[in-house]
C-alpha cells in the first residue's frame, strides 16, 4: 500500500522534471554569460588625489571619479601662461611706429607740389623739383624697409606665441588626462588602485561593465549553424539550479568563422572532440544575470 501510493509523485516529479525547458542538456547550445569589460588604465603618473568609485557602483559615462595630482603641471601651465604674454606685449605697433614717416611724406608731397606749381612760374629752380622727389624716394625707401622689419618681427613674435599656445594645449591635455573618468556608462567590476597611491601611466585602476545588456556565448555544432543566422530571435535560459529557470529573449549578434573544439566547462550532446563555433547572444539583463553563469539557448 505505501509503495503504490508512492507512485503518482514520482511520476509527476518526473513529468516535471521533463517538461522542464531549461534542464542540463535539453537545451540546443549552453554556453556562459559575458559583457563587454572596459579595463580603465591611468593616464598620466602621480599620486591619486581621491577616487570615489567603489565595487558595484553605477556610474555614467564620462562621470569625474577621481583625479591624479596635478600641481607641477600646473604650475608649468602658469608659467607658459606668463611667457606667452610677455611676448605678445612685446609686438610692435606697426602702425604707430609708421605713423612718424607717413607724415614727413605726406609734408614732402605737399611740398612738391608747391613746387612744382612755382617751378611752373618760374618762381623755382629745377633743383629745388629734384632734391624733393630724391628726399620723397628715400623716405618711400626706408617705410619699405620699416614695414617689412617691423613685419618679420610681428610675424616672428606670433610664431612664438603661437608656439607656447601649443605647449599650453599639451599641458592642458596632459591635466585632462589626470581626471580618472569611467568611459562609458555601467557597474563597476574590479576597482585595482585606491586614493593615496601612485599612480603610473597603463596601470589599470578599475573596470567596468554594462551589465543591463550581457551576452550568452554559446557553442553550435556544424549541422546547427546551418539553422543560424545574424538577428536571428532565440530563446535564452538562465539556470540557477534546483529547478530555478528563468527565460529571456535573445539575438544572434556574432557567428564565428572559425571552428574550435567545445570548451571543457561546456556540455554538448554530441562528443566532445567534435569541433563547434561559437555564437554571441545579446539578453536584456533584468539583474538575475550574473556574468559567468551557465546559461542555454534554444533555436526558433
Amino acid at each position: 500500500m505505501t509503495r503504490i501510493g508512492h507512485i503518482p509523485a514520482v511520476m509527476a516529479a518526473l513529468a516535471a522534471v521533463v517538461s522542464c525547458k531549461g534542464a542540463l542538456g535539453d537545451y540546443d547550445a549552453e554556453g556562459y554569460f559575458e559583457t563587454t569589460e572596459v579595463t580603465v588604465s591611468a593616464e598620466a603618473n602621480g599620486r591619486i588625489l581621491f577616487f570615489d568609485a567603489e565595487e558595484g557602483d553605477t556610474v555614467a559615462a564620462d562621470s569625474l571619479l577621481g583625479c591624479i595630482d596635478t600641481m607641477q603641471l600646473y604650475l608649468t601651465r602658469m608659467q607658459l601662461e606668463m611667457t606667452r604674454r610677455s611676448v605678445l606685449e612685446n609686438r610692435p605697433d606697426v602702425e604707430s611706429q609708421l605713423e612718424a614717416m607717413e607724415e614727413q611724406q605726406r609734408k614732402l608731397s605737399a611740398e612738391k607740389d608747391r613746387v612744382s606749381r612755382l617751378l611752373a612760374d618760374g618762381a623755382a629752380t629745377r633743383k629745388q623739383m629734384d632734391d624733393l622727389e630724391s628726399q620723397l624716394s628715400v623716405l618711400e625707401k626706408q617705410m619699405t624697409a620699416q614695414k617689412s622689419s617691423l613685419g618679420n618681427s610681428v610675424k616672428s613674435l606670433d610664431a612664438q606665441g603661437s608656439g607656447i599656445s601649443m605647449q599650453i594645449a599639451q599641458i592642458d591635455d596632459q591635466l585632462s588626462k589626470c581626471r580618472i573618468i569611467s568611459p562609458v556608462s555601467g557597474t563597476i567590476l574590479t576597482k585595482y588602485s585606491e586614493a593615496g597611491e601612485f599612480a603610473a601611466a597603463g596601470r589599470p585602476l578599475f573596470k567596468v561593465a554594462d551589465l543591463s545588456r550581457v551576452y550568452l556565448r554559446a557553442y553550435l555544432t556544424s549541422a546547427q549553424l546551418a539553422e543560424v543566422r545574424l538577428g536571428q530571435e532565440v530563446k535564452v535560459y538562465s539556470d540557477y539550479g534546483g529547478g530555478n529557470v528563468r527565460e529571456y529573449p535573445g539575438t544572434i549578434t556574432w557567428i564565428s568563422d572559425q571552428s574550435e573544439f567545445t570548451p571543457k566547462n561546456i556540455q554538448t550532446e554530441d562528443e566532445r572532440e567534435n569541433l563547434v563555433y561559437a555564437v554571441r547572444v545579446a539578453v536584456e539583463n533584468d539583474g538575475f544575470i550574473k556574468l559567468g553563469m551557465y546559461g542555454g539557448l534554444v533555436l526558433q
